[in-house]
């Protein structure tokens, strides 16, 4: 009777501890998940800012057109990339972006007109700031990547069939901020 109760004891102990390691694995699915909405928010807002921030430029640039047809094409890959929730790819098209955004505004310092325009510095302002919070989120997102991957990966959380999250990679390049003055 004794045997009997212990054996019980120590399935009840195995049930629940399955079910609680089952569920901190899918809370940490679901953390995943909400730190890659986080950063597709600001990407998604710094895209709907750089064709403003584009027009702005044009009416005072009127030979840098293959600039702002590459920052059209990049704008176009990395909104692609991000719709699709391929990380791999986004990072390779943010590089590109980025690269491009960065020559936008260092050309920018050679307008003397552009920069006293209000309406450049306000974008070129915000668009910074959402670099600023998309290089903080992106951080916050590999952080919990690298939790979620590990939990799944270690014993006894990889007998359940949880899969590892990709990590958001930018080029070594792309790990500063965009440069306002030289590209």
């Amino acid at each position: 009777m004794v045997a009997a109760f212990i054996i019980g004891l120590l399935l009840l102990v195995a049930v629940v501890y399955a079910v609680t390691l089952y569920n901190h694995l899918v809370m940490l699915k679901h953390n995943v998940t909400k730190a890659w909405s986080n950063i597709d928010v600001l990407l998604k807002q710094r895209y709907d800012e750089l064709p403003k921030l584009v027009a702005v430029c044009q009416q005072h640039m009127q030979f840098e057109k293959t600039l702002f047809a590459n920052i059209a094409e990049a704008r176009t890959a990395a909104m692609t990339a991000r719709r699709a929730s391929d990380r791999r790819a986004l990072g390779a098209v943010e590089t590109v972006l980025r690269k491009h955004t960065g020559q936008l505004m260092a050309l920018a310092e050679s307008y003397p007109e552009l920069r006293s325009d209000q309406t450049f510095q306000q974008l070129s302002a915000r668009i910074s700031e959402l670099e600023t919070a998309i290089a903080d989120r992106r951080v916050f997102y590999n952080d919990t990547v690298q939790i979620n991957n590990a939990a799944v990966e270690q014993f006894p959380g990889n007998f359940f069939s949880f899969k590892r999250a990709p990590r958001l990679e930018f080029s070594v390049a792309d790990r500063s901020d965009v440069s306002m003055r030289n590209a």
